[in-house]
């Protein structure tokens, strides 16, 4: 997964599943996860300049 499939905060999840905050260019940032819904908001990340990472979709239609 390249930088250009990371999510930002406030677009829609395209799936439901885990995320993982990450930093601007994909490196690991400690932050943990969040659980995300097909569909609704993603929320803020603690730090400007984060994104999300889908790393564990559901076993449903609606995963990644």
């Amino acid at each position: 997964m390249g930088n250009k499939d990371l999510l930002k905060p406030g677009q829609k999840s395209p799936g439901s599943g885990q995320v993982k905050i990450v930093g601007p260019r994909g490196g690991e940032t400690g932050e943990g996860e969040r659980t995300t819904v097909k569909g609704k908001t993603l929320p803020p990340t603690p730090k400007p300049g984060q994104k999300y990472k889908p790393v564990d979709g559901t076993d449903n239609k609606a995963g990644f």
